[in-house]
């Protein structure tokens, strides 16, 4: 995966003329290997110009790598090559927020990542439920926060879908639950319906891209697996490049 790779659908889906879309997968705290996709992202727009490019990552950012509060800096700072970029909403970062206001949601943050958060922010996870939530209040830049609660849960494009976790078979796109746009897995993992668009997803670890006929699965575990994989959109061309 380290060249582009073509593979196609049937029926092809498609994006306007102009248009190309870089989509990341779930980077859990490894700012190193965000930065890396970066980069190739600013290569390709050198090697491949396009008229109207767009950044679109997939969620959580944050919990079980070493670098969550690094994610977020880079999530602040300019797209690579300057083009937008819209980040959405992962189940991690609503488990985050969650947590900043609520201690009872702080056995099934840490359960998922949300010590490593913790550190990341100087925030010593052996503490009490109680008193990690505060000093996570305190050391969190006003920024970031504003960032997490600014993320949107959903983002269209020509033929494709792009969420965090899936959709809920049956259910139009546009009544879809916040629930199931965070967390579903089953029921969408294995559907075989027809979206009404081709869902680009993370959230489901596999060890490489799954291309479907009615979805495309981008979280390569990249915490764990060092790989963290980018989708490249334009017209009806799929192709990926991987860390």
């Amino acid at each position: 995966m380290g060249a582009r790779s073509e593979r196609n659908l049937i029926p092809v889906p498609e994006l306007p003329a102009g248009r190309r879309i870089y989509a990341i997968g779930d980077v859990h705290g490894r700012a190193d290997l965000l930065a890396q996709i970066h980069r190739r992202i600013e290569i390709d727009l050198d090697l491949h110009p396009v008229s109207d490019p767009l950044l679109v990552c997939l969620g959580d950012y944050v919990d079980r790598g070493a670098d969550s509060a690094g994610v977020i800096d880079l999530l602040l700072k300019p797209a690579p090559g300057g083009i937008p970029r819209v980040a959405l909403m992962g189940n991690h970062e609503a488990l985050m927020l969650r947590f900043l206001t609520d201690e009872s949601a702080a056995p099934v943050w840490f359960a998922n990542g949300g010590d490593a958060t913790l550190d990341s922010y100087g925030v010593d996870p052996m503490l009490s439920y109680d008193r990690a939530r505060r000093e996570l209040q305190r050391r969190l830049p006003r920024r970031h926060r504003e960032l997490l609660e600014s993320l949107p849960l959903s983002h269209e494009e020509g033929d494709y879908f792009f969420v965090h976790a899936g959709v809920r078979p049956g259910v139009e796109l546009g009544l879809q639950r916040r629930e199931d746009l965070l967390w579903i897995r089953g029921e969408f993992l294995h559907s075989e319906a027809d979206h009404g668009k081709v869902v680009v997803h993370g959230h489901s670890i596999s060890a490489e891209p799954e291309l479907r006929a009615n979805r495309i699965g981008i979280d390569t575990g990249a915490y764990a697996s060092d790989r963290l994989t980018c989708l490249v959109l334009e017209g009806r061309r799929q192709t990926f490049f991987a860390t």
